[in-house]
């Protein structure tokens, strides 16, 4: 903010958003802040060192001011008030900066969500399960969050949106875009279908088994989409031996993220799977094998 003396107010959004100019170039900004709204008009002045100021968005060019511009003129005061209160438990929860984008993004989506849930549009989340496992602090946030959401708009808000307000937390507090997470759950559960399908098994979905087959997967996806497996496995040659139908398989795994991500999975990433995979498949035989005995 160095160099801004001061903004000039273009738009009252509500409460706790403007729209204003400032600086020698007069760039565009939103800026968010309990109370920064509150009693003023357009063309009135805030001082940027106005305690109130929590953030500032610098809009760059014409199509993202105008996208903004868009959807803050169309955003409900009470959907933006809302907002505020489900950020302030995300900060409570995760201390440090969000993800600028959530700003816009959750206040969008709440909208959308309380337009199809008074209209009776079914909300269908194919990855509620996947989310609630691999989220379990962020879906707790969207639990309240959609309490909150009920309670201001008298609606119920179903457990499968609950799912879809998990993504918007974790984007906040990661800052990996919501587009990532649909597609990161989308692969896991292809892949999921995938060694069922090859093993002829199907997973109980509250199982050990399940939850730890599914964070495996899912931070394997991550790993590939942010490029981070950079080691070799010193046990490679080993596991291509000695676990040879399981590395098959985590071949067949690799080809399918491949296509679905756009991604090269590195040769210690497939020796890690064919790892898990054995250790899984081992620890369900042991299981049956066990259960056999003792009936």
């Amino acid at each position: 903010m160095s160099g801004l003396e001061s903004f000039t107010v273009i738009r009252v959004i509500g409460n706790n958003v403007v729209m204003a100019t400032g600086g020698k170039k007069e760039s565009e900004y939103v800026i968010l802040g309990k109370g920064i709204g509150f009693g003023i008009k357009a063309g009135a002045e805030i001082s940027a060192s106005d305690s109130r100021i929590e953030k500032l968005f610098k809009l760059e060019d014409r199509e993202q001011w105008s996208q903004a511009h868009h959807l803050l003129e169309e955003f409900d005061p009470l959907v933006m008030d809302i907002t505020d209160q489900i950020l302030n438990m995300i900060v409570q929860e995760f201390p440090g900066t969000l993800n600028d984008k959530v700003y816009l993004a959750l206040p969008s989506h709440i909208q959308f969500t309380v337009y199809r849930i008074r209209k009776g549009m079914d909300i269908i989340n194919p990855f509620l399960e996947e989310t609630r496992i691999s989220f379990p602090k962020e879906y707790e946030i969207a639990v309240k969050a959609a309490e909150l959401i009920g309670q201001a708009f008298h609606i119920t808000v179903p457990e499968d949106e609950i799912g879809f307000l998990t993504y918007h937390v974790y984007s906040a507090v990661s800052h990996v875009p919501v587009g990532h997470l649909v597609k990161a759950s989308n692969v896991v559960g292809t892949l999921v279908k995938q060694i069922e399908t090859k093993r002829r098994i199907r997973f109980d979905r509250g199982s050990m088994d399940y939850v730890r087959l599914l964070m495996h997967l899912r931070f394997s996806v991550d790993r590939i989409l942010n490029q981070d497996v950079n080691v070799d496995n010193p046990f490679a040659e080993q596991i291509r031996a000695k676990f040879a139908d399981e590395y098959e398989l985590a071949k067949e795994l690799a080809a399918m993220m491949e296509r679905e991500l756009g991604k090269k999975v590195p040769e210690a990433e497939v020796c890690f799977l064919a790892m898990h995979l054995y250790r899984l498949f081992t620890g369900r035989l042991q299981q049956k094998n066990q259960l056999k005995e003792e009936s």
